[in-house]
């Protein structure tokens, strides 16, 4: 079985994208990163977004994108997929709005998530959430998160290493447990101090997550860091990177 890419989610250098755009995605380039997952496009059309991957030789692995702007904006959010070539839209939150975090908001959801993934692969692409530590709550049926994929079949899941050990779990345990359906994954290093860290610059056990997504074919490894602390975000992306590829995996 081929091993997934490896990509960046972008939202971990999003102060410099707000600065210069095209010039972060051109250092995120420089620094070896061969994919990125969007969670902005800094004012561009999906036309001048495939120009600057073309340009900068990046593939795009995949987007975060709302579950409103999915309900209100269906046929742009296909367009803007199809444009620039990536094939996963992941939810990157349940709006605490409109879904409450219990059994019955995330069966609401689930059924909200479910009707989306249908018609999203209707036109040939996949839908995936992305959880944080809430979604480990405890129900009859297991987790919260349990609960969401168990009734909607279709979701896949982009889970986040980071957030799954803060919530109680294993992470290798659980891409395993998700199977085929971890499609995607959220790679970040927890600190000694429960801080976010750069791959391989924490105690998370990256060998076992590793070799889980291989196991059940996971497409993406996607680095991801919400707050950069004891470096900047392009030096903490560029940690993670080497360390991924000490490890092999470009």
């Amino acid at each position: 079985m081929a091993r997934g890419g490896v990509a960046l989610q972008l939202y971990t250098v999003r102060e410099d994208l707000s600065k210069d755009f095209r010039g972060t995605l051109r250092q995120v380039a420089e620094i070896g990163y061969p994919a990125v997952e969007f969670a902005g496009y800094g004012g561009l059309g999906p036309d001048e977004i495939k120009a600057l991957c073309a340009e900068l030789g990046l593939r795009a692995a995949g987007t975060h994108t709302g579950i409103e702007a999915l309900r209100t904006d269906f046929a742009k959010v296909v367009n803007l997929h199809h444009t620039i070539g990536a094939t996963h839209v992941t939810v990157p939150s349940l709006p605490p709005a409109r879904y409450t975090r219990d059994a019955a908001g995330f069966t609401q959801a689930a059924k909200d998530l479910e009707e989306l993934a249908l018609q999203l692969e209707g036109e040939g692409l996949t839908l995936a959430y992305h959880n944080h530590d809430f979604e480990f709550f405890q129900t009859d049926g297991g987790y919260g998160l349990d609960l969401l994929y168990a009734q909607a079949p279709h979701l896949h899941a982009e889970l986040d290493v980071y957030w799954a050990a803060k919530g109680g779990v294993d992470p290798a345990a659980y891409i395993r447990k998700l199977g085929a359906r971890c499609s995607l994954l959220h790679v970040k290093d927890r600190s000694e101090a429960g801080a976010f860290a750069p791959v391989g610059a924490g105690n998370l056990d990256f060998q076992s997550i590793l070799a889980a997504g291989d196991a059940v074919g996971t497409q993406w490894f996607i680095v991801e860091q919400d707050r950069c602390v004891e470096q900047t975000a392009l030096e903490s992306v560029r940690i993670s990177l080497d360390n991924l590829r000490k490890w092999g995996r470009l």
